[in-house]
Protein backbone atom coordinates (compact mmCIF):
# COMPACT_ATOMS: atom_id res chain seq x y z
CA UNK A 1 0.00 0.00 0.00
CA UNK A 2 1.76 3.16 -1.05
CA UNK A 3 2.86 5.94 1.84
CA UNK A 4 1.50 9.30 0.87
CA UNK A 5 4.08 12.10 2.03
CA UNK A 6 3.07 15.18 2.78
CA UNK A 7 5.13 18.38 1.54
CA UNK A 8 7.20 20.07 3.92
CA UNK A 9 4.95 23.12 3.06
CA UNK A 10 1.57 21.35 3.46
CA UNK A 11 2.41 20.20 6.86
CA UNK A 12 3.91 24.24 7.89
CA UNK A 13 0.49 25.69 6.93
CA UNK A 14 -1.72 22.62 8.96
CA UNK A 15 0.10 23.85 11.98
CA UNK A 16 -0.80 27.28 11.44
CA UNK A 17 -4.24 26.33 10.56
CA UNK A 18 -4.41 24.04 13.99
CA UNK A 19 -2.84 26.89 16.39
CA UNK A 20 -5.68 29.38 14.72
CA UNK A 21 -8.13 27.30 15.46
CA UNK A 22 -6.89 27.00 18.88
CA UNK A 23 -6.80 31.28 19.47
CA UNK A 24 -10.40 31.56 17.86
CA UNK A 25 -11.46 28.84 20.27
CA UNK A 26 -10.09 30.48 23.49
CA UNK A 27 -11.77 33.89 22.27
CA UNK A 28 -15.33 35.46 22.64
CA UNK A 29 -17.81 34.61 19.53
CA UNK A 30 -20.87 35.93 19.05
CA UNK A 31 -24.16 34.09 20.94
CA UNK A 32 -27.27 34.10 19.10
CA UNK A 33 -29.26 37.26 20.14
CA UNK A 34 -32.01 37.42 22.04
CA UNK A 35 -35.07 39.86 22.36
CA UNK A 36 -35.76 42.09 25.12
CA UNK A 37 -38.16 44.83 25.40
CA UNK A 38 -35.86 47.42 23.91
CA UNK A 39 -35.08 45.69 20.59
CA UNK A 40 -32.79 42.35 19.58
CA UNK A 41 -29.64 42.05 21.91
CA UNK A 42 -26.50 40.12 20.78
CA UNK A 43 -23.80 39.00 23.35
CA UNK A 44 -20.79 37.06 23.09
CA UNK A 45 -19.90 33.05 24.50
CA UNK A 46 -17.23 33.10 26.81
CA UNK A 47 -15.97 29.75 28.33
CA UNK A 48 -19.49 28.13 28.03
CA UNK A 49 -21.42 31.08 29.61
CA UNK A 50 -23.32 33.74 27.21
CA UNK A 51 -22.09 36.98 28.39
CA UNK A 52 -24.08 40.46 28.03
CA UNK A 53 -22.38 43.98 28.24
CA UNK A 54 -23.21 47.39 28.62
CA UNK A 55 -26.82 47.37 27.95
CA UNK A 56 -28.41 50.25 29.08
CA UNK A 57 -31.55 49.64 31.11
CA UNK A 58 -32.87 52.99 31.36
CA UNK A 59 -32.14 56.19 29.56
CA UNK A 60 -29.05 58.62 29.68
CA UNK A 61 -29.39 60.99 32.63
CA UNK A 62 -28.25 63.78 31.18
CA UNK A 63 -28.99 67.47 30.06
CA UNK A 64 -33.09 68.07 31.63
CA UNK A 65 -32.63 64.02 33.03
CA UNK A 66 -29.91 65.14 35.00
CA UNK A 67 -31.31 65.04 38.82
CA UNK A 68 -34.40 63.23 37.81
CA UNK A 69 -35.75 59.63 38.69
CA UNK A 70 -34.20 57.36 36.01
CA UNK A 71 -36.32 57.17 32.64
CA UNK A 72 -37.08 54.29 30.12
CA UNK A 73 -34.11 53.22 28.19
CA UNK A 74 -34.96 54.00 23.93
CA UNK A 75 -35.87 50.94 21.81
CA UNK A 76 -33.67 50.64 19.07
CA UNK A 77 -33.51 48.77 15.31
CA UNK A 78 -31.65 45.65 14.29
CA UNK A 79 -29.41 44.16 16.64
CA UNK A 80 -27.74 45.72 19.53
CA UNK A 81 -23.89 44.06 20.08
CA UNK A 82 -23.43 44.06 24.10
CA UNK A 83 -20.14 43.29 23.82
CA UNK A 84 -18.45 46.31 26.03
CA UNK A 85 -18.75 47.48 28.88
CA UNK A 86 -20.56 50.93 29.68
CA UNK A 87 -19.33 53.68 31.26
CA UNK A 88 -19.16 54.39 35.16
CA UNK A 89 -20.93 57.30 36.86
CA UNK A 90 -18.56 60.09 37.12
CA UNK A 91 -15.60 59.65 39.53
CA UNK A 92 -12.33 60.74 40.85
CA UNK A 93 -11.04 57.24 41.10
CA UNK A 94 -7.15 56.13 39.19
CA UNK A 95 -8.31 52.98 39.99
CA UNK A 96 -10.89 52.46 36.79
CA UNK A 97 -8.09 54.34 34.76
CA UNK A 98 -7.85 51.83 31.97
CA UNK A 99 -11.35 51.19 31.94
CA UNK A 100 -14.17 52.60 29.54
CA UNK A 101 -13.90 57.01 30.81
CA UNK A 102 -16.74 57.88 33.54
CA UNK A 103 -19.67 59.55 32.09
CA UNK A 104 -23.06 61.34 33.02
CA UNK A 105 -24.19 58.51 31.22
CA UNK A 106 -23.69 55.66 33.14
CA UNK A 107 -26.82 53.41 33.47
CA UNK A 108 -26.14 50.03 31.96
CA UNK A 109 -25.68 46.51 33.24
CA UNK A 110 -23.89 43.46 32.63
CA UNK A 111 -25.11 39.80 32.61
CA UNK A 112 -23.10 36.35 32.68
CA UNK A 113 -25.70 33.63 32.42
CA UNK A 114 -25.10 29.67 31.63
CA UNK A 115 -28.34 29.06 31.03
CA UNK A 116 -28.79 27.41 27.70
CA UNK A 117 -32.90 27.89 27.00
CA UNK A 118 -34.90 30.66 28.22
CA UNK A 119 -37.00 28.00 29.92
CA UNK A 120 -33.97 27.36 32.52
CA UNK A 121 -35.14 29.59 34.85
CA UNK A 122 -32.07 30.11 36.82
CA UNK A 123 -31.70 31.86 40.38
CA UNK A 124 -30.52 35.60 39.78
CA UNK A 125 -27.67 37.74 41.54
CA UNK A 126 -27.87 41.22 40.84
CA UNK A 127 -24.80 42.55 42.16
CA UNK A 128 -24.27 46.74 43.19
CA UNK A 129 -20.71 48.03 43.37
CA UNK A 130 -19.33 49.50 46.81
CA UNK A 131 -16.93 52.79 46.09
CA UNK A 132 -18.64 55.07 49.16
CA UNK A 133 -21.03 56.16 46.93
CA UNK A 134 -18.54 58.13 45.02
CA UNK A 135 -16.86 55.90 43.33
CA UNK A 136 -16.98 52.20 41.31
CA UNK A 137 -17.53 50.71 38.29
CA UNK A 138 -18.79 46.84 36.89
CA UNK A 139 -16.61 47.19 34.40
CA UNK A 140 -13.67 46.24 37.20
CA UNK A 141 -12.30 42.95 37.26
CA UNK A 142 -12.62 42.39 40.75
CA UNK A 143 -16.23 41.91 39.73
CA UNK A 144 -16.28 40.04 36.95
CA UNK A 145 -19.08 36.86 37.55
CA UNK A 146 -18.14 34.19 35.23
CA UNK A 147 -17.09 32.15 38.46
CA UNK A 148 -20.52 32.57 40.28
CA UNK A 149 -22.65 31.69 37.04
CA UNK A 150 -20.49 28.81 36.39
CA UNK A 151 -22.64 27.64 40.04
CA UNK A 152 -25.29 27.40 37.99
CA UNK A 153 -27.29 31.41 38.32
CA UNK A 154 -27.65 33.86 36.36
CA UNK A 155 -25.24 37.29 37.59
CA UNK A 156 -26.00 40.85 36.68
CA UNK A 157 -23.90 43.82 37.47
CA UNK A 158 -25.61 47.71 38.08
CA UNK A 159 -24.22 50.68 37.38
CA UNK A 160 -25.53 53.85 39.09
CA UNK A 161 -25.43 57.59 39.19
CA UNK A 162 -22.38 58.40 42.12
CA UNK A 163 -21.41 61.45 44.10
CA UNK A 164 -22.86 64.38 43.50
CA UNK A 165 -24.85 63.53 40.74
CA UNK A 166 -26.32 60.30 42.46
CA UNK A 167 -26.82 62.20 46.00
CA UNK A 168 -27.33 65.82 45.74
CA UNK A 169 -31.17 67.40 47.61
CA UNK A 170 -31.58 70.88 46.67
CA UNK A 171 -34.75 72.71 47.53
CA UNK A 172 -34.98 73.84 43.70
CA UNK A 173 -34.62 69.88 42.83
CA UNK A 174 -37.20 68.80 45.60
CA UNK A 175 -39.33 71.23 44.33
CA UNK A 176 -39.46 69.65 40.92
CA UNK A 177 -40.87 66.44 42.72
CA UNK A 178 -44.67 65.08 43.24
CA UNK A 179 -43.54 64.01 46.39
CA UNK A 180 -40.87 67.34 47.08
CA UNK A 181 -37.82 65.05 47.47
CA UNK A 182 -34.52 64.55 46.27
CA UNK A 183 -31.12 63.40 46.68
CA UNK A 184 -31.25 59.38 46.36
CA UNK A 185 -31.36 59.37 42.50
CA UNK A 186 -28.72 56.24 42.70
CA UNK A 187 -30.80 54.32 44.73
CA UNK A 188 -33.76 55.05 42.27
CA UNK A 189 -30.95 53.57 39.41
CA UNK A 190 -31.07 50.96 41.47
CA UNK A 191 -34.61 50.07 41.81
CA UNK A 192 -35.13 51.23 38.14
CA UNK A 193 -32.41 47.98 36.97
CA UNK A 194 -34.37 45.46 39.44
CA UNK A 195 -37.47 46.42 37.77
CA UNK A 196 -35.60 45.71 34.54
CA UNK A 197 -34.77 42.69 35.76
CA UNK A 198 -37.73 41.63 36.32
CA UNK A 199 -39.04 42.60 32.61
CA UNK A 200 -36.78 41.33 31.14
CA UNK A 201 -34.15 38.25 32.47
CA UNK A 202 -36.64 35.38 31.34
CA UNK A 203 -34.74 36.38 28.36
CA UNK A 204 -31.50 34.90 29.64
CA UNK A 205 -32.35 31.68 31.23
CA UNK A 206 -33.29 33.58 34.60
CA UNK A 207 -36.16 33.72 37.23
CA UNK A 208 -37.52 36.80 38.15
CA UNK A 209 -39.29 34.88 40.94
CA UNK A 210 -35.79 34.10 42.56
CA UNK A 211 -33.79 37.36 42.42
CA UNK A 212 -31.01 38.04 45.16
CA UNK A 213 -29.46 41.84 45.56
CA UNK A 214 -25.60 41.46 46.85
CA UNK A 215 -23.16 43.93 46.88
CA UNK A 216 -19.91 45.01 49.44
CA UNK A 217 -19.09 48.08 51.73
CA UNK A 218 -21.71 51.34 49.98
CA UNK A 219 -22.96 48.49 47.99
CA UNK A 220 -23.76 46.44 51.14
CA UNK A 221 -25.28 49.49 52.48
CA UNK A 222 -27.16 50.31 49.67
CA UNK A 223 -28.67 46.47 49.66
CA UNK A 224 -29.91 47.27 53.50
CA UNK A 225 -31.57 50.28 52.43
CA UNK A 226 -33.18 48.08 49.73
CA UNK A 227 -34.08 46.49 52.04
CA UNK A 228 -35.99 48.79 54.09
CA UNK A 229 -37.55 50.75 50.92
CA UNK A 230 -40.88 50.30 50.10
CA UNK A 231 -40.55 50.91 46.45
CA UNK A 232 -38.01 47.86 46.42
CA UNK A 233 -41.05 45.85 47.37
CA UNK A 234 -40.98 42.45 45.33
CA UNK A 235 -38.29 43.43 43.32
CA UNK A 236 -35.89 40.74 44.85
CA UNK A 237 -36.19 37.67 47.23
CA UNK A 238 -33.10 37.34 49.40
CA UNK A 239 -30.20 39.75 50.11
CA UNK A 240 -26.80 39.48 50.94
CA UNK A 241 -24.62 42.33 52.56
CA UNK A 242 -20.99 42.47 52.89
CA UNK A 243 -19.65 45.09 55.41
CA UNK A 244 -22.50 46.83 55.33
CA UNK A 245 -25.91 47.84 56.92
CA UNK A 246 -27.63 51.57 57.66
CA UNK A 247 -29.34 50.95 61.25
CA UNK A 248 -27.22 54.05 62.31
CA UNK A 249 -29.75 57.01 63.69
CA UNK A 250 -30.31 60.18 61.72
CA UNK A 251 -28.36 62.92 62.68
CA UNK A 252 -26.42 65.74 60.81
CA UNK A 253 -22.43 65.33 61.41
CA UNK A 254 -22.44 61.81 62.65
CA UNK A 255 -19.49 59.76 61.97
CA UNK A 256 -19.55 56.38 60.03
CA UNK A 257 -22.15 54.42 60.82
CA UNK A 258 -23.86 57.18 61.90
CA UNK A 259 -23.90 59.59 58.75
CA UNK A 260 -27.28 59.27 57.27
CA UNK A 261 -29.18 62.46 57.19
CA UNK A 262 -32.78 63.73 57.05
CA UNK A 263 -34.02 65.45 53.92
CA UNK A 264 -34.08 68.70 55.35
CA UNK A 265 -30.17 68.98 56.53
CA UNK A 266 -29.43 67.26 53.31
CA UNK A 267 -31.07 70.15 51.24
CA UNK A 268 -29.23 72.77 53.51
CA UNK A 269 -26.03 70.86 52.36
CA UNK A 270 -26.94 70.58 49.00
CA UNK A 271 -27.82 74.17 48.56
CA UNK A 272 -24.52 75.54 50.64
CA UNK A 273 -22.25 73.27 48.14
CA UNK A 274 -24.48 75.15 44.92
CA UNK A 275 -24.21 78.61 46.26
CA UNK A 276 -20.09 77.92 46.32
CA UNK A 277 -20.76 76.67 42.35
CA UNK A 278 -22.68 80.02 41.55
CA UNK A 279 -26.10 78.03 41.19
CA UNK A 280 -29.27 78.38 43.16
CA UNK A 281 -32.44 77.11 40.28
CA UNK A 282 -32.43 73.89 39.10
CA UNK A 283 -31.87 75.21 35.33
CA UNK A 284 -28.81 76.76 36.93
CA UNK A 285 -27.50 73.80 38.19
CA UNK A 286 -27.82 71.19 35.52
CA UNK A 287 -25.86 73.80 33.21
CA UNK A 288 -22.71 73.26 35.64
CA UNK A 289 -19.95 71.23 33.58
CA UNK A 290 -19.74 68.02 34.39
CA UNK A 291 -16.04 68.05 35.74
CA UNK A 292 -17.61 70.54 38.91
CA UNK A 293 -19.62 67.46 39.79
CA UNK A 294 -16.65 65.04 40.90
CA UNK A 295 -16.00 64.69 44.43
CA UNK A 296 -13.83 61.93 46.51
CA UNK A 297 -14.78 61.74 49.87
CA UNK A 298 -18.17 60.24 50.47
CA UNK A 299 -20.83 61.90 52.57
CA UNK A 300 -19.78 65.82 52.74
CA UNK A 301 -23.66 66.08 52.90
CA UNK A 302 -24.00 65.95 49.43
CA UNK A 303 -23.09 62.40 48.08
CA UNK A 304 -24.62 60.27 50.49
CA UNK A 305 -28.18 58.15 50.63
CA UNK A 306 -30.48 59.97 52.67
CA UNK A 307 -33.87 59.85 54.78
CA UNK A 308 -36.12 61.11 52.53
CA UNK A 309 -39.42 59.48 53.82
CA UNK A 310 -39.97 58.10 50.65
CA UNK A 311 -37.67 56.08 49.50
CA UNK A 312 -36.07 55.40 52.24
CA UNK A 313 -39.27 56.22 54.78
CA UNK A 314 -37.32 56.66 57.90
CA UNK A 315 -34.58 55.53 60.38
CA UNK A 316 -34.02 51.70 59.30
CA UNK A 317 -33.38 50.54 62.90
CA UNK A 318 -37.19 51.81 64.21
CA UNK A 319 -38.37 50.12 60.41
CA UNK A 320 -37.86 46.97 61.34
CA UNK A 321 -38.65 46.86 64.84
CA UNK A 322 -42.17 47.90 63.47
CA UNK A 323 -41.56 45.12 60.94
CA UNK A 324 -41.47 47.75 57.81
CA UNK A 325 -39.05 45.82 55.48
CA UNK A 326 -38.63 43.93 52.53
CA UNK A 327 -39.27 40.09 54.72
CA UNK A 328 -36.58 38.08 52.77
CA UNK A 329 -33.91 35.61 53.66
CA UNK A 330 -30.70 37.78 54.41
CA UNK A 331 -27.42 36.85 54.89
CA UNK A 332 -24.98 39.55 56.08
CA UNK A 333 -21.08 39.81 57.48
CA UNK A 334 -18.18 42.01 58.10
CA UNK A 335 -14.56 41.33 58.44
CA UNK A 336 -12.39 40.94 61.21
CA UNK A 337 -10.44 44.02 60.73
CA UNK A 338 -12.09 46.49 59.17
CA UNK A 339 -10.84 49.39 60.85
CA UNK A 340 -7.15 48.47 58.81
CA UNK A 341 -8.46 50.05 55.77
CA UNK A 342 -9.51 53.55 56.82
CA UNK A 343 -7.41 56.31 58.18
CA UNK A 344 -7.92 56.93 62.10
CA UNK A 345 -5.96 57.96 65.59
CA UNK A 346 -1.83 56.89 65.09
CA UNK A 347 -1.32 57.11 68.63
CA UNK A 348 -3.26 55.87 71.78
CA UNK A 349 -3.72 59.65 73.20
CA UNK A 350 -4.80 60.47 69.71
CA UNK A 351 -7.20 57.36 70.14
CA UNK A 352 -8.58 58.33 73.10
CA UNK A 353 -9.33 62.02 72.47
CA UNK A 354 -11.39 60.94 69.38
CA UNK A 355 -13.40 58.50 71.44
CA UNK A 356 -14.38 61.34 73.93
CA UNK A 357 -15.03 63.78 71.45
CA UNK A 358 -17.44 61.40 69.76
CA UNK A 359 -18.41 58.76 71.91
CA UNK A 360 -19.51 61.48 74.86
CA UNK A 361 -20.48 59.74 77.87
CA UNK A 362 -20.12 56.07 76.60
CA UNK A 363 -16.28 56.96 75.60
CA UNK A 364 -15.15 55.30 79.01
CA UNK A 365 -17.26 52.15 79.20
CA UNK A 366 -16.30 51.34 75.47
CA UNK A 367 -12.51 52.48 76.13
CA UNK A 368 -12.69 49.63 78.33
CA UNK A 369 -14.05 47.04 75.92
CA UNK A 370 -11.75 48.56 73.27
CA UNK A 371 -8.80 49.44 75.22
CA UNK A 372 -5.81 51.52 73.20
CA UNK A 373 -2.62 49.69 74.25
CA UNK A 374 0.36 51.13 75.54
CA UNK A 375 3.47 52.74 72.75
CA UNK A 376 1.51 51.71 69.78
CA UNK A 377 -1.89 51.80 68.70
CA UNK A 378 -3.48 48.15 69.48
CA UNK A 379 -5.84 46.21 66.75
CA UNK A 380 -8.73 46.47 69.59
CA UNK A 381 -8.43 50.48 69.07
CA UNK A 382 -9.68 49.12 65.37
CA UNK A 383 -11.98 47.35 66.61
CA UNK A 384 -13.98 50.01 67.51
CA UNK A 385 -13.78 51.09 64.47
CA UNK A 386 -14.86 47.69 62.87
CA UNK A 387 -17.84 47.53 65.11
CA UNK A 388 -19.28 51.11 65.32
CA UNK A 389 -19.22 51.08 60.97
CA UNK A 390 -20.07 47.21 60.31
CA UNK A 391 -20.13 44.58 63.31
CA UNK A 392 -22.78 46.46 65.06
CA UNK A 393 -24.87 47.01 62.13
CA UNK A 394 -24.82 43.74 60.90
CA UNK A 395 -25.93 41.80 64.33
CA UNK A 396 -28.58 44.59 64.47
CA UNK A 397 -29.74 43.70 61.28
CA UNK A 398 -29.79 39.71 61.73
CA UNK A 399 -31.48 40.33 65.23
CA UNK A 400 -33.81 42.53 64.61
CA UNK A 401 -34.94 40.36 61.41
CA UNK A 402 -34.87 37.06 63.64
CA UNK A 403 -37.12 39.02 65.95
CA UNK A 404 -39.96 40.88 63.78
CA UNK A 405 -39.63 38.90 60.07
CA UNK A 406 -40.46 35.56 59.01
CA UNK A 407 -37.67 34.91 57.00
CA UNK A 408 -34.03 33.61 58.23
CA UNK A 409 -31.07 35.98 58.62
CA UNK A 410 -27.50 34.32 58.21
CA UNK A 411 -24.70 35.86 60.23
CA UNK A 412 -20.87 35.44 59.28
CA UNK A 413 -17.71 36.73 60.84
CA UNK A 414 -14.49 37.36 57.79
CA UNK A 415 -11.35 36.44 59.66
CA UNK A 416 -9.65 34.51 57.27
CA UNK A 417 -5.30 35.87 56.91
CA UNK A 418 -2.19 33.93 57.36
CA UNK A 419 -0.93 34.34 61.22
CA UNK A 420 1.48 36.87 60.18
CA UNK A 421 5.09 36.60 61.95
CA UNK A 422 6.06 38.98 64.57
CA UNK A 423 8.78 41.30 62.08
CA UNK A 424 6.05 41.53 60.03
CA UNK A 425 4.34 44.74 58.87
CA UNK A 426 1.07 42.80 58.68
CA UNK A 427 1.86 41.09 62.38
CA UNK A 428 -1.60 41.62 64.60
CA UNK A 429 -3.26 42.17 61.51
CA UNK A 430 -6.93 40.47 60.71
CA UNK A 431 -8.80 40.54 57.63
CA UNK A 432 -9.08 44.20 55.89
CA UNK A 433 -12.37 45.59 54.67
CA UNK A 434 -13.32 44.17 50.95
CA UNK A 435 -10.41 41.24 51.47
CA UNK A 436 -13.04 38.64 51.11
CA UNK A 437 -13.73 40.42 47.28
CA UNK A 438 -11.51 38.18 45.58
CA UNK A 439 -13.08 34.85 46.95
CA UNK A 440 -16.01 36.10 46.50
CA UNK A 441 -15.81 36.15 42.68
CA UNK A 442 -12.82 34.51 42.17
CA UNK A 443 -10.58 36.84 40.81
CA UNK A 444 -6.96 36.30 42.05
CA UNK A 445 -3.63 38.58 41.03
CA UNK A 446 -5.10 41.80 40.43
CA UNK A 447 -3.37 44.88 41.78
CA UNK A 448 -2.92 44.81 45.43
CA UNK A 449 -5.14 41.66 45.91
CA UNK A 450 -3.50 38.01 46.59
CA UNK A 451 -2.12 35.81 44.04
CA UNK A 452 -3.77 32.20 43.21
CA UNK A 453 -2.98 30.12 46.27
CA UNK A 454 -4.13 26.27 47.51
CA UNK A 455 -5.37 28.23 50.69
CA UNK A 456 -7.61 30.96 48.84
CA UNK A 457 -8.66 29.08 45.91
CA UNK A 458 -10.31 26.54 48.41
CA UNK A 459 -12.06 29.11 50.44
CA UNK A 460 -13.60 30.81 47.66
CA UNK A 461 -14.77 27.78 46.64
CA UNK A 462 -16.71 27.21 49.98
CA UNK A 463 -17.60 31.08 49.99
CA UNK A 464 -19.24 30.88 46.21
CA UNK A 465 -20.86 27.75 47.32
CA UNK A 466 -22.81 29.50 50.15
CA UNK A 467 -23.78 32.44 48.38
CA UNK A 468 -25.15 30.79 44.97
CA UNK A 469 -26.81 27.65 47.62
CA UNK A 470 -28.22 30.69 49.15
CA UNK A 471 -29.56 32.48 46.13
CA UNK A 472 -31.15 29.35 45.25
CA UNK A 473 -32.61 28.39 48.00
CA UNK A 474 -32.64 31.27 50.46
CA UNK A 475 -30.14 29.33 52.57
CA UNK A 476 -26.62 28.58 52.33
CA UNK A 477 -26.09 25.38 53.66
CA UNK A 478 -25.58 22.42 50.49
CA UNK A 479 -24.21 18.90 50.64
CA UNK A 480 -21.35 18.77 52.03
CA UNK A 481 -20.37 22.26 53.79
CA UNK A 482 -19.92 23.08 57.22
CA UNK A 483 -23.35 23.58 58.87
CA UNK A 484 -24.55 27.64 58.75
CA UNK A 485 -27.08 28.30 61.44
CA UNK A 486 -29.54 30.61 60.88
CA UNK A 487 -29.27 33.30 63.59
CA UNK A 488 -31.44 33.03 66.60
CA UNK A 489 -30.95 35.82 69.41
CA UNK A 490 -31.57 32.81 72.22
CA UNK A 491 -28.25 31.11 70.91
CA UNK A 492 -26.37 33.88 68.82
CA UNK A 493 -24.19 32.52 66.30
CA UNK A 494 -22.44 33.15 62.77
CA UNK A 495 -20.07 31.47 60.47
CA UNK A 496 -16.58 31.98 61.16
CA UNK A 497 -14.40 31.95 58.24
CA UNK A 498 -10.84 31.28 59.12
CA UNK A 499 -7.90 30.90 57.26
CA UNK A 500 -8.25 27.41 55.80
CA UNK A 501 -11.97 26.14 57.68
CA UNK A 502 -15.20 27.50 57.95
CA UNK A 503 -17.14 27.06 61.27
CA UNK A 504 -19.93 27.91 63.18
CA UNK A 505 -19.14 30.02 66.40
CA UNK A 506 -20.22 33.06 68.46
CA UNK A 507 -20.62 36.10 67.98
CA UNK A 508 -17.54 37.81 68.21
CA UNK A 509 -17.13 40.79 71.02
CA UNK A 510 -20.69 40.78 72.06
CA UNK A 511 -20.21 42.83 74.76
CA UNK A 512 -18.58 45.33 72.87
CA UNK A 513 -21.39 44.99 70.67
CA UNK A 514 -24.12 45.72 73.31
CA UNK A 515 -22.51 48.16 74.24
CA UNK A 516 -22.75 49.92 71.16
CA UNK A 517 -26.00 49.37 71.14
CA UNK A 518 -26.87 51.56 74.47
CA UNK A 519 -24.68 54.08 72.50
CA UNK A 520 -26.49 54.43 69.68
CA UNK A 521 -29.76 54.15 71.54
CA UNK A 522 -28.64 57.37 73.44
CA UNK A 523 -27.89 59.14 69.94
CA UNK A 524 -31.35 58.11 68.94
CA UNK A 525 -33.17 59.59 71.68
CA UNK A 526 -31.24 62.40 71.94
CA UNK A 527 -32.05 63.36 68.31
Amino acid sequence: MPVHHFPRNCSFLIMIFLFAALLLSQQAVAVESVRIESGLIQGTVEGGLSVYRGIPYAAPPVGDLRWKAPQPASKWEGIFLADKFGPAGIQNNPAIADLPTPSEDCLYLNIWTPAKSHEDRLAVMVWIHGGGFVAGATAEKLYHSEYLAKKGVVVVSIGYRLGILGFLAHPALSAENDRHVSGNFGLLDMIAGLKWVQRNISAFGGDPGRVTIFGESAGGIAVSMLCASPLAKGLFHGAISQSGGSFGPIRAGGGPGENMQSLSDAEKAGKAWAEKEGASTAPELRSLPPEKLVISIPGQGVAWPIMDGWIIPDDQYKLYQAGKYNDTPVLVGYNSDEGAAFPGARTPEEYMESVHERYGRFAERLLKLYPAGEGILAKTARDLMRDTAFGWHTWTWARLQSKTGKSMAFLYYFDHHPEYPADSPKAGFGSAHSDEMPLVFHQFGLPGRPKENDVDLAMSELIISYWTNFAKNGDPNGKALPIWPAYNDDKPQCMHFLYDKAQAGPVVHEEGLKALDDYFKWRREEE
